[in-house]
């Protein structure tokens, strides 16, 4: 959004999931009203929301109802969201969308009326026999630019304007809320210059009366901070003021403020910046908790770099990190991970503004955030996968200076004889990172298009870096992120260039398809014909480094197996699979890749049914694959330890129907009776939600065995199955 300070207008640039939810009222029945007007002529339509509950980042992601003035077809809509999109009524409406129209909704019960510049009819007068009965309201947009003003709520004939901007007195970093109790008269601005990191500090002026004034964070996207009883977070903050002495009072608290858990009084001391260390133990617990700092005295005050992280057993191997959210990684089995993605591509994006202390590290404009604050980047992945035991493979810019990245490779691998092995002992770690594996780029020419020069470019950039680094160390293994397009003439250019000095191919494919491996399959062989028919003597490889799509439900998860199964068939050739995305906060997803295997809140982590299906290979993988024919519809693999004792099939049955199977097993003999059989199996829309966080997990049975001839064997629906046969 953007906020025009000096009137109580809203403009809201073209978005299609973003919403504004007012969270101090609570509406049951009641009256909401709003103008509105279009900005330009692209996108849907604008909305007014009411009884919103459960609201996340996405369109859909919430509970409630929509009234939507749609300026592509001149209707109004009535829309109900339960996590999904219903459409309940649609009426023709005479408006102008380049003028202001006035919007008002009226509710009693289930019924719904909405009217139009304030005609005594309404256009939508509709009974929901399954009404939503309260929750928050709020603006929407439908992928339109807009503006909305005069936004009003009567609640038992009471009537209140909504505040849509601040004022000139509370200009305030949009990560934080203001603090300011109703006798104090106080001025908020953001110093755009002596800021102590970046292009902004806040200031805080406590100007006459009695109480407080400040600023609270309640985490991200304001979801809260979950604390438990006796629960120790440390902090930072730099603080500066124009007196030389003003005590400043660190707090957790309640979401409103009301409610003090703990807090530590500490006394800027300095008109130049100093860095401040606090220690908060709470007496609560709270999973919707804010930090707040805050003066009440007559004092002006500078805020920068102000940091809070949980402390002891709530932290991953020492590391501010979160235990919980790293022990699931851990769980999932995961031997593998990669740092990257399009964020590697923003130019701001420079391994040497990545290290250091995280409070000195210079923020810049990133690819999916206006501000990024690097406070966790390719040293803090290196660290947190060392301490979890998994290979690392990170991605760098390919505008990246060569000496920087050579400077890199000495600083994470070098000794600390070496200048910058020592400077990251100087940091804190003595030992070498030994990374193995780096890739140069993230889908390289994919948003340009099949364009020479643009391949080209990034030919010389590779070898640029790839000269650079490999001087350094020549046992780098390097990865090739160019966007796979083998009808291409420009491809075989870019292997033939880099092929010897790139070992991988970032292949990146679709996720979603519950026989997505049938693709990738037939897509993988027709990569390795062409990389021997370009060099017959090749050793370049695949590497599918993300998997993508936008869903996390058991299609996903049957989608992710029949991938696993592609690959195992082409054995060597590739290096790994790397499903994307291993986190996703949830309700927070940004970007519209809604494909997390662990989701998280402020207090609770789970797997989604994909991370069911990673965790199952990962515990059953074994290293060579064994020949296996099928009929019928059974996507199948084998495969089976290097000294022959074990043997794992791995099966996905995409059909809606239960499979009954005869298998048969040669030279497999003096065989357990015993089998373990591991399955996961759900509708295809099934997904694990914070209520029921196990609805789809893997079902772990033991089935007995005849002594000789094929094994009979029933494969649920939707699902994927593995057996386990030991001698």
């Amino acid at each position: 959004t953007k906020r025009m300070i000096g009137k109580n207008e809203l403009g809201v640039e073209e978005d299609e999931t973003a919403k504004l939810i007012y969270d101090p009222i609570d509406f049951t029945d009641g009256i909401v009203e709003a103008d509105i007007r279009f900005l330009m002529t692209k996108g849907d339509g604008a909305s007014l929301l009411i009884k919103v509950s459960d609201a996340g980042v996405g369109e859909n992601v919430y509970n409630g109802y929509e009234i939507r003035l749609s300026r592509a077809d001149k209707k109004i809509k009535l829309i109900k969201h339960q996590n999904n999109y219903q459409l309940l009524i649609e009426k023709d409406a005479i408006f102008s969308p380049d003028q202001w129209n006035h919007l008002t909704v009226q509710t009693s019960g289930g019924n719904i009326k909405a009217y139009i510049n304030n005609a005594s009819t309404p256009v939508i007068d509709f009974n929901d026999p399954l009404p939503i009965t309260n929750g928050k309201i709020g603006l929407g947009t439908a992928h339109s630019p807009v503006s909305f003003r005069n936004i009003k709520v009567n609640i038992n004939h009471q009537t209140t304007q909504l505040q849509l901007t601040y004022s000139n007195d509370q200009q305030i970093s949009d990560r934080w809320d203001v603090i300011q109790s109703s006798k104090v008269q106080a001025k908020f601005s953001l110093l755009q210059q002596h800021a102590f990191n970046g292009i902004a500090a806040q200031s805080i002026e406590f100007i006459s009366g009695a109480g407080k004034a400040g600023i609270a964070n309640r985490s991200l996207n304001r979801w809260g901070i979950a604390v438990e009883k006796n629960q120790t977070f440390n902090g930072v903050c730099y603080l500066r003021n124009e007196s030389g002495s003003v005590p400043v009072i660190i707090a957790l608290e309640s979401a409103d403020g009301k409610t003090t858990y703990t807090s530590q009084t500490i006394t800027s001391t300095d008109t130049t910046w100093k860095k401040y260390s606090f220690t908060l133990t709470s007496n609560t617990a709270d999973s919707n908790a804010r930090f707040a700092l805050y003066i009440q005295q007559k004092a002006k005050l500078y805020v920068d770099q102000v940091s809070l992280f949980s402390t002891g057993n709530k932290q991953f191997h020492g590391l501010p990190l979160r235990a919980d959210i790293g022990n699931a990684l851990v769980d999932e089995g995961l031997t593998f991970m990669r740092y990257a993605g399009s964020m590697v591509n923003a130019e701001g994006y420079r391994f040497k503004k990545m290290v250091g202390e995280r409070d000195k590290r210079p923020p810049y404009t990133g690819h999916w955030n206006e501000y990024t604050s690097d406070g966790f980047g390719i040293e803090d992945f290196l660290q947190f996968a060392e301490a979890a035991h998994i290979t690392p493979l990170f991605a760098i810019n390919i505008e990246e200076n060569p000496q920087d990245m050579a400077d890199m490779i000495e600083y994470l691998n070098g000794d600390t004889s070496t200048t910058w092995g020592k400077q990251r002992a100087t940091n804190g770690h003595s030992k070498p990172y030994a990374a193995k594996y780096i890739e140069i780029g993230n889908e390289e020419v994919l948003f340009e298009g099949d364009d020479e020069a643009t391949y080209d470019h990034y030919i010389e950039r590779f070898n640029l870096l790839y000269n650079a680094m490999h001087a350094k160390d020549t046992s780098i293994k390097f990865i090739t992120s160019v966007w796979w397009r083998p009808e291409s003439d420009n491809t075989e250019k870019t292997f033939k260039a880099l092929d010897g000095k790139a070992l991988y191919w970032d292949y990146h494919v679709w996720a979603d398809d519950k026989n997505s491996g049938i693709n990738v399959d037939t897509s993988l062989t027709r990569m390795q014909q062409l990389f021997h028919q370009w060099n017959s003597n090749t050793t370049m490889k695949c590497a599918i480094l993300e998997e993508n799509g936008g869903l996390h439900n058991m299609q996903r998860a049957l989608g992710h197996a029949t991938i696993l199964n592609a690959v195992r068939k082409h054995g060597d050739f590739m290096l790994t699979t790397v499903p994307a995305n291993a986190l996703q906060p949830y309700h927070q997803n940004d970007n519209g890749w809604d494909q997390g295997q662990i989701f998280f809140t402020p207090n609770q982590v789970w797997g989604m049914p994909p991370f069911y299906a990673q965790q199952m290979a990962a515990a059953n993988h074994l290293p060579l694959r064994v020949q296996d024919s099928t009929t019928g519809s059974l996507n199948v693999t084998a495969t089976r330890s290097e000294d022959g004792k074990v043997l794992v099939l791995h099966v996905v049955n995409t059909d809606s129907s239960a499979q009954q199977t005869s298998i048969t097993l040669n030279n497999f003999t003096k065989r357990k009776k015993q089998v373990q059989v591991f399955t996961l199996s759900g509708a295809l829309d099934a997904e694990n939600l914070p209520g029921n966080p196990e609805a789809i997990t893997t079902k772990k049975t033991v089935i007995s065995l005849p002594d000789t001839g094929s094994i009979t064997y029933m494969f649920a629906p939707l699902s994927y199955t593995i057996l386990r046969f030991e001698k």
